[in-house]
């Protein structure tokens, strides 16, 4: 029984890309109870971060404003990593198709199910999408490529590291002075520095700036930090002791 649950679970709470046809309405809140099946240090070190600063935040603020910041960056980051996913695919599409694809086109392709086992295949999509995939008879097409973007609309999304980027932020909104130690870089840094680096440096510049893809989400990292940012500048000055901020 089990073994028959689990994996189908894992694809019903999984957040997949919004025109994917595996996509539903409750996994922008249930991907962040997911964790990645190939490794257990995922989960280890995003249970580690919410354990670290969770259990702090926990305390100043109790479990109801807690759970509101947790939920809420959650989404938010599950909203920007959606956004940018849709731009990137349709724009990346549009190019390797010299413009002959337009978005409605996109959309419509994108809703068929390619997925065979752990492999991806373009023929299902071409079969059900031959008048669309007609006009590109004229042009050059590279489907090695096209797959390849394709694939970026099937992969699901877990994890709640969105999340615990939130909580980072509003640890050092917190507790600006509070010394932070990365790992294998035993050098102490105080928050109000440590977190603000590690997202440009990690998320920006490794994830955003590099032509590499790692599989790391890290626009789900970023929009996690912007809502814990915007969600603390907003209550800065209306639901703590200003004394706390200094």
């Amino acid at each position: 029984m089990s073994l028959a649950v689990v994996p189908k679970a894992y694809d019903i709470f999984s957040m997949y890309y919004f025109e994917n046809p595996n996509f539903r309405i409750w996994q922008p809140i249930t991907h962040m109870f997911m964790h990645s099946k190939a490794s257990l240090m995922h989960i280890f070190f995003n249970m580690f971060a919410l354990v670290s600063f969770g259990s702090v935040l926990e305390h100043f603020w109790g479990a109801k404003r807690f759970l509101i910041f947790y939920f809420v960056c959650g989404i938010g980051s599950a909203l920007l990593h959606q956004g940018v996913a849709y731009y990137e695919i349709h724009s990346q599409i549009i190019e390797l198709t010299n413009g002959i694809f337009t978005n409605s086109d996109i959309s419509t392709i994108l809703q068929t199910n390619i997925v065979e086992g752990d492999k991806l295949y373009l023929k299902p999509m071409v079969e059900n999408n031959l008048a669309l995939f007609n006009k590109l008879n004229q042009y050059e097409f590279d489907a090695n490529s096209f797959l390849s973007v394709v694939s970026n609309a099937y992969i699901p999304a877990v994890g709640a590291s969105g999340v615990i980027y939130g909580l980072l932020v509003a640890f050092a909104f917190m507790f600006p002075n509070a010394e932070l130690a990365m790992m294998f870089i035993p050098v102490p840094i105080k928050a109000k520095y440590f977190v603000p680096l590690m997202i440009i440096f990690y998320d920006v510049f490794f994830g955003v700036l590099s032509s590499n893809s790692d599989g790391v989400a890290h626009f789900a990292h970023i929009g996690g930090a912007l809502t814990g940012f915007i969600l603390m500048w907003v209550w800065k000055d209306k639901k703590f002791n200003h004394n706390r901020w200094n």
